[in-house]
């Protein structure tokens, strides 16, 4: 056995921070977009198609010296509701958050109807949750589904 094959990887801990776990690894990137990750300072470390028994392919965000407010959160549940958020104090986990899709959404995502209201004029959209697991929304204004698939975060 040569030296090479016991060579391991190891990801630094973070002081403080927040690690996002359980994101589907297809939605990495999405993520990293909506909460504007890939335009801050702070260090970063990703993985991503990580063996998952939940998942079976997950990603993974390490951010040093970044917490996030709820409608941070909500965006995350967006793209990822099974994600967890582990904050990081002194390379301790002093909190752990299950990402849960609120039953509401309020300007956070885009109608997909062309013809809305909320994509003419300066309106706040609002939309009722009506699927939390694969994420469906409901438009307040012209009652179309936006699915997961066509979900897009302003």
């Amino acid at each position: 056995m040569s030296i090479m094959d016991k060579k391991e990887l190891k990801v630094n801990a973070i002081k403080d921070g927040t690690v996002i776990d359980h994101i589907p690894a297809s939605n990495l990137f999405k993520v990293i977009s909506i909460l504007g990750l890939d335009k801050i300072k702070n260090q970063i470390t990703f993985g991503t198609n990580l063996e998952s028994k939940r998942l079976g392919q997950k990603a993974i965000i390490k951010i040093s010296d970044m917490f996030f407010e709820d409608e941070d959160i909500n965006k995350i549940a967006l793209v990822a509701p099974q994600a967890k958020l582990n904050i990081i104090k002194d390379y301790t986990v002093v909190e752990k958050r299950i990402v849960e899709v609120p039953d509401r959404i309020i300007g956070i995502a885009k109608c997909v109807n062309p013809k809305c209201i909320t994509n003419h004029e300066y309106v706040v959209t609002k939309f009722t949750v009506v699927s939390k697991d694969i994420v469906a929304l409901k438009c307040h204004y012209c009652e179309k589904i936006t699915d997961q698939n066509n979900l897009e975060i302003i």
